[in-house]
């Protein structure tokens, strides 16, 4: 005959099971992706005594990957994006010999893609949600990580959470030393820049939004907060630099 003892040695395995599934939270992230179609550019400034000869450059960013997973009424969502920095491409002014030089002495002589090949942001304890959201973001160039305040006008749909918004930052804070250049230095990049971004992530399992239209409306140039007024040629005129 089983003693009580015995009987309770026998399901003491079992109960202790029973609790820890019990204290399990159930799963409760949804993991989203960045779309193709997402846009993040920067927009310089000009500086100096001489900086009316100079001009204001819009650079997109060709390849932004990275991802969001999503706590639905917790403020414990969690954002990252990853730029390699030889996919930045300056878009304007309109003059091609000048995007080149430029283009070539962005990643060259100020951000040293050679040594830093990626510029990272991340965020975490994000309450995610329709509306404004103010988050601080970690944004690491040149090995160098600063916090910034961002704020993100986001919309939730049933398999995509879209996000655009503006931050600036200044380049001293990262350790860069920005451009300086043209005819005896005349042509000077201010220090703080500004990034603009309007992403568009799509959840695992999820089909994708579909070919987004390349014409003006998905245009690097035409992202609210960095549109650039030169006329920048259509991006499918440009060749790989």
């Amino acid at each position: 005959m089983i003693t009580a003892f015995a009987r309770a040695l026998l399901l003491a395995p079992l109960l202790l099971v029973g609790e820890a599934r019990a204290t399990q939270s159930p799963p409760d992230s949804v993991v989203y992706h960045l779309d193709p179609s997402s846009r993040l550019v920067v927009k310089t400034g000009k500086a100096g005594l001489l900086g009316f000869v100079g001009h204001t450059h819009v650079i997109r960013a060709r390849a932004v990957s990275g991802e969001l997973v999503y706590h639905p009424g917790s403020p414990t969502s969690s954002l990252r994006l990853t730029v390699p920095t030889d996919s930045l491409e300056v878009l304007t002014p309109p003059d091609t010999a000048e995007i080149r030089k430029v283009t070539a002495a962005m990643r060259t002589e100020v951000l040293h893609v050679d040594q830093y090949p990626e510029m990272t942001f991340a965020a975490d304890s994000i309450g995610a949600r329709d509306g404004k959201v103010d988050l601080q973001l970690a944004l690491t160039m040149e090995g160098i990580t600063r916090t910034v305040p961002v704020t993100a006008q986001v919309t939730i749909g049933a398999d995509t959470i879209k996000a655009t918004g503006t931050f600036t930052a200044k380049q001293t804070d990262f350790g860069i030393t920005p451009y300086s250049g043209g005819p005896a230095g005349t042509v000077k990049v201010a220090d703080r820049v500004t990034f603009c971004f309007d992403l568009v992530a799509v959840r695992d399992g999820a089909d994708a939004p579909g070919a987004q239209p390349r014409a003006a409306a998905r245009d690097a140039t035409t992202v609210p907060g960095c549109v650039d007024t030169s006329t920048a040629p259509p991006e499918g005129a440009r060749r790989p630099m």
